[in-house]
């Protein structure tokens, strides 16, 4: 009888237990990070939704030799740049490793670049909502620059906006945009949309642009 009452009580600890666990519903990340170590945090834990400093977090990143051995986790909301972008922001440690990378190595295609020249751009603005956190805006970003700068694109008519991992910018705007994923590209001809590029391109990021300029 005694063995029983035992039982039921631990039972019982066990149901309160999972009962008063709190239980929060979260973004889940594009790249699913592996399970930490039992007794380990696991790097997901530790990234706040919002970030706590926007741009002004960059400034205790390691300097010199420190900074080349680092080993950046983009994860971490420190990182992360928000609200309305320079192209040099992202000119610096840690977003110049990957920006250069991604814009040396890209090559687009020539004919399509052809195509795309002949097509006027006067009347053209471009809005790029990005998140620094994300591997496909880590990539598709400067793949994208690349192609506007064989374009011929001016510069003073790219938009940048940076987002947190909520797609969450702090900008009084931001929300008309009405953005689901990142990175997103939109065109703009004469300021009314012509047209968008989400997340990765159909065909690539050339031919999807000249498919929505022709349109």
């Amino acid at each position: 009888m005694r063995t029983i009452l035992v039982i039921l009580f631990v039972a019982a600890l066990g149901l309160i237990a999972g009962c008063s666990a709190s239980r929060k519903n979260r973004v889940v990340p594009d790249d699913p990070s592996p399970a930490a170590p039992a007794g380990q945090q696991s790097p997901d834990a530790q990234v706040p939704e919002i970030a706590p400093l926007g741009n002004a977090a960059l400034a205790g990143k390691p300097e010199g030799e420190e900074e080349a051995a680092h080993v950046w986790d983009f994860r971490d909301a420190t990182t992360w740049l928000l609200g309305e972008l320079t192209p040099a922001m992202l000119n610096n440690p840690p977003h110049s490793e990957w920006y250069h990378k991604g814009y040396a190595d890209y090559q687009p295609d020539q004919g399509v670049m052809a195509e795309l020249m002949e097509l006027g751009k006067d009347d053209l603005t471009i809005t790029i909502v990005l998140g620094t956190w994300c591997p496909d805006s880590r990539r598709e970003v400067p793949r994208f620059i690349k192609v506007t700068d064989l374009w011929g694109f001016p510069h003073d008519r790219i938009k940048f906006i940076g987002v947190d991992i909520n797609k969450v910018a702090p900008l009084e705007d931001y929300p008309q945009l009405a953005i689901e994923r990142v990175p997103t590209f939109i065109f703009y001809k004469n300021n009314i949309e012509k047209g968008r590029i989400i997340e990765v391109p159909v065909t690539s990021l050339e031919q999807d642009t000249r498919n929505i300029l022709i349109r």
